[in-house]
This record gives C-alpha cells, structure tokens and sequence, in this order.
C-alpha cells in the first residue's frame, strides 16, 4: 500500500508565485500535515528551492515538493520565475510565463490526481482544469477580510468609489483609482480583476483567508454576504523561519544594549521598494525622531550595482552612530520584531507583515505603497493598533520627513493610556495567542465532505 493512503486526504496546495502567498499556503500546509495529510505543494524551482531551507523534512515528511516549469520567455529566465525582486516591469511577463504553464499544471493534476486542490488569485484556470477532473477546488485568499470584501465590491461594480455600507473604510479617492487600475492590467487577454472574480466564483461553496475572526469579524461576515460563500478564516499564519544564529546574532546583540520598546524596525517587504527621494526623507525622518531603528532597505534586481552610500545623505551614518543599523536585502524579521527593544514596525503594511506585527504585539507605523497596502493600513488604524504616516494632498507616494519623525514619536514616546496603540497592539497579540485549533478543525472536517471520505 502507498504511504499516501495511510493519510486522511491528499491535498494539493499551489499558491501565485509570491513570497506573501507562498509562505501562507506553506504555513496551512504544516497545519494539514498535523491532522494526517499528505501535501503536494506546487511551485517553481527557484521558489521550491528557498522553501526547502525553511522546511525540515524530517519535522514535515508529508509535505512533498513538486515543481511546475515556466517557460523561459525574453528576459525571464528561470532564476526569474518568482516575484521576489523581480523587476516591476517583468511582471505582467511573468504573469504571462505562468498563464502559459497552464498545461504542464494539468499534467502535474492528472498524475497525482490530489482529493482536493486549494488554489490562489491568479490562476482561476486551474480550478477549471480541476472541475474537469472532478477535483473539489477551494480558493484561499491571503489577504484580510476587509481587503477581500473591498476589492470583490470594486471589481464587481467595474470602477473606483466602490464602498459600501457593510465595508464603511473608504479609500482616497487617488488610492481607490489606483486599486482599480491595477486591478485592470491584463495577461493572455484576462485582467487582473477577472481572474480574481473567477478564483472566488470557481471555489466550490466556501473559500479560506488568512485572517483571524476576533480582529475582522464584522469584515468575515459582511465578505460572505457578497460573495455568497462560507468564509473560512485560517489564520493568523505567520511563518517563522528557522533562527540562523550566524546572521541573526548581530542583530539581536545590538538589540540587547537598547531599552524596552525604545527601537523601531523599518521594512518595506520582499517586492516593494522605496525611491532615491523616498530614502532620503526615510533618513531624514528616523533622524528626526531621535529613535533608535533597524532599517532594511531592498533594491529590485535591475542588473545594477547600487550601493547604499549611494543612496543614504552624506554623512548620514556617521550623525546616526550607535542610534541605527541600516542593512540591505535581509534581516531576520520575525527574530528582530519578537525582540522586547522593539516597540514599532514601520511597515508597507503587506498582510503578511501586518499580521507578525500584530501576533507579536508590535504596533504599526503604516506607510502603504501599493496593490492592497492603503487597505490594510485603514483597517490598521481603525483597529487602534497602529498610525499612517500621512502623505500630501496631492495623491503623490511623496512623504515628507517631518511627518515620518512625528509618527514615529508618537507610536514610541506617546502617552501610553488605555487606547494607545500599544496596549491595543498588545491585547490583539494576547488574543491571537490564546487562539485555539477550531477553525483549522473546522476546515479539515469540511474538506472530508468536500471529497466525499465523510458524509455529511
């Protein structure tokens, strides 16, 4: 008998090609695994190839790997085949290279014919593949309920200004054109905004979302309203890498010297990057603010060299001293952030970096950048557990300096009464750790009558 058929179901698990997707879908992947299921996950190699070293195979033996091949399409090889600093001008390539993988998935579903696939925003297609093979397909989202909601109504009613009463956080008008027009571009003659429609539509009667029901309950029943659908949180799924005591040691030493709550981390994630302008006034504002900080900063991978003397203002390390570390490209997120010196994350506000922020109680200094960051930045804020650094009228990314320093003073050096951020950081934090296993249970018993192993 094969070792699969000792597992209760065979699931197989392929999320977009992001790191802020792959790691949720890999995070509910061990979830499964602990109640006695057998996980293919599918991505490509260069993907494959980073997640191994955060997967240990004797802690998860039933987890398997399995790699989907994107062609090599111009300037898109396959070191390419993940968004993690891609370019931003490759990507409607990528999303193209991965369209065009459509049948090498088929393939990879008629082989290993899972009991149940759980599929991403992106590739409705391959729910539809699924549907042909008589496989139940269920969509999980990895954003919040509120974002969920808020874009399922905007591509719904086909234009900006799609607020309504049961989603009552409203964007800018700028934010809420944007949302759309991103939400417009389009890959082998679908658009964004299809594909997302369709992803929701095709799952069979529920979905799953990477949220938690005590922070977005309201949000949870008010996306299954519209969508008609049981909404199924999953979360908080937060992926805590294994600690590389080599790396992370210089960090956590610094860390040590610094009082409680004295410090901010200043991160914008994996795929969004601050300009030459928005560096300078980053700099200027932690100068500022008279703050201690760890600041890493990213540069996409365009083939050129930039170093960050380049981009830092003159002599800006030597004001700083022992104030401030600034590295590029990678610092141990989760590792720095459950570090008690830390008392804000100045953050982009990607879901994934929302929701470590808020299991480890750390309040947010939000400063959206694009896609669904303005959104869960006004969730953040409505909840009271972060601010928004505020930018001009205009609707410009622009932020100046003086607004930086002052956001930041007030997450750290406010008066720390009942409703300041802190306390609220903390008691969401509190309340996500004292979280049991029933929604995971939930959705393990609803899979089982999905592929029909229990009746219903």
């Amino acid at each position: 008998m094969d070792v699969k058929d000792h597992h209760l179901l065979r699931v197989l698990m392929f999320p977009w090609l992001a790191h802020g997707h792959i790691f949720p879908f890999l995070e509910l992947a061990k979830e499964l695994h602990k109640r006695n299921f057998y996980i293919y996950f599918c991505s490509t190699p260069i993907n494959l190839s980073f997640i191994n070293e955060h997967l240990n195979d004797n802690e998860f033996p039933s987890i398997q790997l399995v790699e989907l091949h994107l062609p090599s399409l111009p300037n898109l090889p396959p070191s390419k085949h993940t968004t993690k600093s891609l370019p931003p001008h490759l990507m409607p390539t990528l999303k193209a290279a991965f369209d065009m993988a459509e049948q090498s998935f088929s393939q990879i579903l008629t082989t290993l014919h899972p009991d149940v696939l759980i599929y991403d925003f992106l590739q409705p297609w391959a729910s539809t593949i699924a549907s042909v093979l008589n496989i139940p397909a269920i969509h999980f989202l990895t954003t919040g309920a509120f974002t969920a909601g808020y874009m399922y109504q905007l591509c719904k009613k086909n234009g900006p200004n799609a607020g309504l009463p049961i989603l009552p956080i409203l964007l800018e008008e700028h934010e809420d054109e944007k949302a759309f027009q991103k939400l417009s571009s389009t890959s082998h003659g679908l658009s964004d905004k299809e594909r997302f429609l369709r992803s929701i539509d095709q799952s069979m009667n529920l979905f799953l979302i990477n949220t938690f029901g005590e922070i977005e309950e309201k949000y949870i029943n008010s996306l299954s309203l519209i969508t008609g659908k049981t909404v199924i949180p999953v979360g908080p799924l937060v992926h805590e890498p294994p600690t590389d005591d080599k790396h992370t040691s210089s960090f956590i030493n610094w860390l040590d010297k610094k009082d409680k709550s004295s410090t901010v981390l200043v991160s914008c994630g994996s795929e969004s990057y601050l300009s030459r302008e928005e560096i300078e006034e980053m700099a200027y504002g932690l100068e500022l603010s008279e703050v201690n900080f760890i600041w890493v900063i990213r540069f996409p991978d365009q083939g050129e060299q930039i170093s960050l003397s380049e981009v830092l203002p003159k002599e800006f390390m030597g004001r700083i001293g022992e104030r401030g570390m600034v590295v590029e490209g990678w610092a141990p997120q989760v590792d720095i952030l459950k570090h008690s010196s830390i008392g804000g994350f100045v953050s982009h506000c990607g879901w994934s970096s929302v929701m470590e922020g808020l299991k480890l109680g750390v309040p947010i200094i939000a400063m959206p950048m694009q896609l669904d960051q303005p959104l869960n930045a006004k969730l953040v804020v409505e909840m009271g557990v972060g601010l928004e650094v505020n930018r001009n009228s205009s609707g410009s990314r622009k932020f100046a300096r003086e607004e930086v320093a002052n956001v930041i003073r007030e997450v750290i050096m406010g008066n720390e009464g009942e409703n300041h951020v802190k306390q609220k950081a903390t008691k969401i934090s509190e309340k996500m750790r004292e979280q049991g296993d029933e929604d995971i249970d939930d959705l393990v018993e609803m899979l089982l009558h999905l592929s029909g192993k229990i009746k219903a």
